[in-house]
């Protein structure tokens, strides 16, 4: 029987995206990788190198997956508020997307600016900013993508503040949906406002 070599690479995928997301980059085992995937750690260097490799791997195919589930769609400020609603609800859906872009962050910090995918996956990021809000440089789109990003990001992978801020906030459901009204009313007046600078 031959071997399934695009199944075996994508049990090891799923297996090593819990792992990072759980324990970052430093402190994710490729034994444990291995173990969990059901498959020899040799198979991790071979389809995919060194630990760090993988990690860029998996985050890449996590933030694709992202940007091909959640469009950015119409055209106006709530058109902005709306993608950043679905986007939280994606992230809710999928926390191991901002974990992990957290972890690259703490561990990677700058350095992984450096990957020519990573800025070309982030540059359509901002050209579908301005398709939404037309007229508004590049430079307000960038700012105003990494404002939705940082909103939506943060609440999945900072609970304590969100626990220390707002105490007894009741039932989970129901914060949840309070807080997603919340990024949504900022990132809408935020394009709003942005929007009307470009006007002028």
């Amino acid at each position: 029987m031959a071997w399934d070599t695009e199944r075996t690479k994508q049990l090891l995928l799923d297996a090593a995206t819990a792992e990072f997301s759980e324990y970052g980059l430093a402190g994710a085992r490729v034994d444990r990788i291995a173990a969990a995937a059901g498959v020899n750690k040799e198979r991790i260097y071979q389809y995919f190198g060194k630990k760090h490799e993988l990690f860029a791997v998996v985050l890449a195919e996590a933030l694709q997956a992202a940007l091909q589930a959640v469009n950015a769609e119409g055209t106006g400020p709530d058109a902005v508020g709306d993608y950043a609603a679905r986007l939280f609800d994606h992230h809710m859906a999928h926390p191991e997307i901002p974990r992990l872009v957290y972890w690259e962050g703490l561990e990677r910090g700058i350095a992984a600016a450096d990957s020519p995918t990573r800025a070309e996956f982030h540059a359509e990021k901002v050209d579908r900013m301005q398709r939404m809000l037309p007229g508004i440089d590049r430079v307000t789109a960038g700012e105003l993508l990494l404002t939705l990003v940082s909103l939506v990001n943060a609440w999945p992978v900072l609970p304590q503040l969100d626990a220390l801020i707002i105490p007894d906030a009741g039932d989970r459901a129901e914060r949840i949906a309070t807080r997603r009204a919340a990024i949504v009313q900022t990132v809408t007046a935020a394009a709003a406002a942005a929007w009307v600078v470009a006007a002028d």
